[in-house]
């Protein structure tokens, strides 16, 4: 069953560093397989614990590249190792990226163009992912949840004014609001 993402801001799960994961148990198992769940239905490319009410360092990724392949997955107790940023402004078309946790929206945001993350998958085995591009945004986003960082906490000045005032606007300022991927109108 699909797990609601909840939205920015009140929540105090959001912003607070996730705790690591001791043993991987059937409750671990089950928590995963209804994140992809969820992140399907949103749809999303990557969802994290925490943006599902859950204060733990776990997140799930799926991404279909340009030749249609697939890539997909999730990490336990990730590090993140990362090329450091190129100085400059995003680029609004290229840089921009959106969030489950608030949904509807996008924004340009420099990201790093190569990463590392090292973790374990839902067996226990070691995870090594060596990417760039899309595919690196997507893991730093994701890990940037298990900090408590949410990626409207890295934008510029302007755009934090924006993404206060849509956040006023739709109420999403308190504990406990959430919505269903799929389901619920985002353009209030």
């Amino acid at each position: 069953m699909a797990v609601l993402p909840i939205c920015i801001l009140g929540e105090p799960v959001l912003h607070s560093v996730a705790d690591r994961v001791e043993t991987i148990t059937d409750e671990i198992r089950t928590l995963v397989a209804d994140m992809y769940e969820t992140m399907d239905a949103a749809p999303g490319v990557g969802l994290a614990a925490p943006q599902v009410g859950v204060g733990l360092r776990i997140f799930t990724y799926s991404y279909v590249d340009d030749d249609e392949r697939p890539w997909r997955g999730e990490v336990i107790n990730p590090e993140l190792w990362m090329v450091p940023l190129e100085p400059g402004s995003p680029d609004p078309d290229l840089e921009s990226e959106g969030c489950l946790s608030f949904p509807g929206e996008r924004f340009a945001l420099r990201r790093s163009d190569r990463v590392i993350v090292t973790g374990i998958d839902l067996d226990g085995a070691p995870v090594r992912l060596e990417v760039d591009g899309w595919r690196a945004r997507i893991l730093q986003h994701e890990f940037d949840h298990l900090d408590g960082i949410i990626y409207v906490d890295r934008l510029d000045d302007g755009d934090w004014k924006t993404v206060q005032k849509i956040a006023r606007k739709r109420g999403w300022g308190r504990p406990g609001a959430s919505w269903i991927p799929g389901v619920d109108d985002l353009e209030s």
